[in-house]
């Protein structure tokens, strides 16, 4: 009788409970509207503001989730999702955010890997930029405006719309948003000929802490710095940014080589580990690990600048044990080697590009990454296929090691916040997906813990880095509410950006002390008082 009466106790204090948050998040909801309508008018307000429990809202937010990880029952939700469409209400969202004292997120692509562009432990709104989607490029100058909200498919696409000989240096997939891609620094096939996608950057648009616009020459060099490699959603919203145009040759090349265990996969491996970064910076030659009928599968995909008849005798002199052949090279156009990376055929119409869904569809998925500085032994290898294959029960798990060298050793590792160039040989993504049930995610983020460990000691060390845009929250967390210790926060900033990330800090204290733009792995502020602690 007793356990009953505190059972029912339980249940009536619950209920109360949520009723009492419902009542808050109303209320909130119900001031932040206000507060927007007085900045414009409560009809336009109406417009760009999407509800809980509305079908609009479900949709918009569901729209660019890429990790279903998040997209559960369970995942918290945002108050409300605010959709503008000029840059003066961009303006007053962070105005209005900031005096009703909630977290904004803002999302571009929604490919962050942890999904802190649309969720928040604490509650928050979601600002999403996908009216943001403006491309103007600029063929005689070279140079184009690409809004934050536009994708990197779109970019592409539009690039080759007004050029058949201009290119831009930036990621694989064309579903991520350029405002979080350029933010993290932006890796991509081009890297090794023209740096990323932030070392071609030369403006920016940004709306900070006090709702101000500011560009490169308002918001200082500082800023314009932390914001080309330094994580997005740490230092304001950015509108749009600047970015300088590449040339691409008319006629480049795309081969493919596969090999197994069974065909001299290690040996291969190995070799390509002392050569990759060294390679002509033309030649960009990344390597991809899957498990294909009971062994592992070794993919050498390479793009390079030029025709086939060039390639050949290089990789003839350079990695002469890959067996590269005349069959296994397709020429083509760069954009058309767009769709062939993105997992399309270069036969493909370029506008698939404009596509919101990537090729390869969503899942819930979990990536690492590392960066390697000396060539991992055979033996080493050896004993990471053995770990690779022995679970049977993670149905999709995907290595991929993309060399670094050419451009990115002639660029100091103080010129973004990017810092892995130099001493680098290769950057490493782990990843595992599995199904939308949600039912094995703990198996699949215990295999990759596993293949993660193993690599421990063959990976950088002092401290052990990682990449920015491939997210990882198991490297460590901000604390809840807007105070948080940059000194805590050197457990994951320093994996990320190594000595960098005290200059982060210090952009941070500067234009946004109060710590308004957070999340579990923003840039906190560090503040003057305690910079003799150190870096």
């Amino acid at each position: 009788m007793e356990s009953s009466k505190t059972l029912f106790f339980a249940l009536i204090s619950l209920l109360f409970s949520f009723i009492s948050c419902c009542i808050v998040s109303a209320q909130t909801q119900e001031a932040l509207i206000e507060c927007l309508s007085r900045k414009f008018s409560l009809s336009e307000t109406l417009r760009i503001v999407y509800l809980p429990n509305t079908t609009s809202y479900n949709n918009l937010l569901q729209s660019s989730i890429q990790n279903l990880r998040y997209s559960s029952s369970s995942t918290p939700k945002p108050l409300m999702i605010i959709a503008p469409k000029r840059e003066t209400q961009v303006q007053a969202v962070v105005v209005c955010c900031k005096e009703q004292g909630l977290q904004l997120r803002v999302r571009s692509g929604g490919h962050d890997y942890e999904g802190l562009s649309y969720r928040s432990r604490s509650p928050f709104v979601v600002l999403d930029l996908s009216h943001f989607r403006s491309i103007d490029v600029d063929v005689d100058d070279k140079l184009a405006w690409v809004d934050s909200g536009a994708t990197l498919g779109e970019l592409y696409y539009n690039i080759a719309k007004t050029s058949g000989n201009l290119g831009f240096p930036a990621g694989l997939c064309p579903t991520v948003g350029v405002g979080g891609h350029i933010s993290g620094g932006g890796i991509g096939t081009l890297m090794r000929k023209y740096g990323l996608a932030a070392d071609n950057v030369i403006d920016a648009r940004l709306v900070d802490a006090k709702g101000r616009i500011l560009d490169r020459g308002t918001m200082g060099e500082d800023l314009f710095w932390a914001l080309r490699g330094g994580g997005g959603g740490s230092f304001g919203v950015i509108l749009s940014w600047k970015i300088k145009l590449v040339e691409v040759p008319p006629v480049v090349t795309v081969s493919a080589v596969h090999r197994t265990l069974q065909q001299n996969a290690t040996n291969l491996v190995s070799r390509w580990q002392s050569i990759a970064d060294k390679l002509h910076e033309d030649l960009f030659m990344r390597v991809l690990l899957q498990k294909v009928d009971g062994t592992i599968q070794v993919s050498f995909n390479s793009l390079f600048l030029g025709e086939a008849n060039q390639l050949l005798p290089m990789i003839e002199k350079s990695l002469p044990e890959l067996g590269l052949e005349a069959k296994d090279c397709k020429q083509m156009t760069w954009i058309q080697s767009v769709l062939e990376f993105a997992g399309y055929s270069s036969a493909d119409p370029t506008d698939v590009l404009l596509k919101k869904d990537p090729p390869y569809g969503k899942s819930p998925f979990k990536g690492k990454s590392d960066f390697v500085m000396e060539p991992i032994p055979e033996k080493a290898l050896e004993g990471f296929w053995k770990l690779f294959l022995e679970d049977n029960t993670v149905l999709f798990k995907i290595i991929i090691l993309d060399p670094l060298g050419g451009k990115m050793n002639k660029i100091s590792n103080s010129a973004t916040p990017f810092p892995h160039r130099k001493g680098n040989l290769y950057n490493i993504q782990y990843m595992v997906k599995w199904g939308d049930d949600g039912k094995d995610d703990q198996q699949h983020l215990d295999f990759i813990e596993r293949l993660y460990n193993y690599m421990t000691p063959y990976v950088s060390k002092s401290p052990r880095r990682a990449y920015i845009n491939y997210r990882d929250l198991d490297l460590g967390s901000n604390g809840e509410g807007n105070y948080t210790s940059y000194f805590a926060a050197r457990t994951w900033g320093l994996k990320y950006f190594k000595s960098n990330f005290k200059r982060l800090g210090q952009v941070k204290a500067a234009i946004d002390k109060d710590n308004f733009f957070r999340s579990e792995q923003s840039i906190p502020p560090m503040h003057a008082s305690k910079k003799k602690r150190g870096g």
